[in-house]
């Protein structure tokens, strides 16, 4: 049996059965709670902008047309809550020059990554994800760990793919001198040795 899809459910909650909403809020509350406690870097707060998010989905529902992907719409409002929230907190994100970046430190990373078991790697990786601006972890994570193309992305923080790309491109510069900063100095000095 095939999974109805979401447009078949928007269809229904526009036609007034608006308990059809819970099946759309269980599709997605893990995806949107995910991507928020990224951007804000709170738990309470994450939950406060899925909510919002959701009661932002349901109201401009009649607004979604279907010209990109109903994640991709949804993904959108998502980080724009997110921006709107951290803007009235006003939080300060850690910057990071990419002055500091060279092509053999992410060599020097890459090995030394792999050095660490897998769990380990995981748990680094996402500390040090949530040490770039808000914005730029948005982007790591909708790339790399939520699988959308330059182009929905683009969409969903309202820039071009190319510019999208130019920021990825910037981003993963900024997380490996984060990487370089975080990793215990010993195994990148092994693996500077070796090189």
């Amino acid at each position: 049996m095939s999974t109805l899809t979401d447009q078949h459910y928007i269809d229904k909650i526009l036609q007034g059965e608006t308990n059809s909403f819970a099946v759309l809020v269980d599709r997605y509350k893990d995806m949107i709670f995910t991507l928020a406690l990224k951007m804000v870097k709170n738990h309470e707060e994450a939950e406060e902008v899925a909510q919002d998010t959701f009661i932002k989905i349901y109201n401009s529902l009649n607004k979604f047309k279907g010209e990109s992907k109903f994640s991709t719409w949804i993904y959108k409002i998502a980080y724009n809550t997110c921006l709107d929230r951290l803007k009235k907190s006003k939080k300060d994100d850690l910057n990071i020059s990419i002055d500091d970046f060279s092509s053999h430190l992410i060599k020097t990373m890459d090995n030394a990554l792999s050095a660490l078991e897998e769990k380990e790697r995981k748990q680094t990786i996402q500390k040090c994800l949530n040490l770039l601006p808000s914005d730029e972890n948005f982007l790591l994570t909708l790339f790399y760990f939520d699988d959308q193309n330059l182009e929905e992305i683009g969409k969903i923080m309202n820039i071009s793919a190319n510019n999208a790309k130019v920021k990825l491109f910037r981003s993963r510069q900024k997380l490996a001198v984060i990487l370089r900063q975080q990793l215990e100095p010993e195994i990148i000095e092994c693996y500077e040795r070796e090189r």
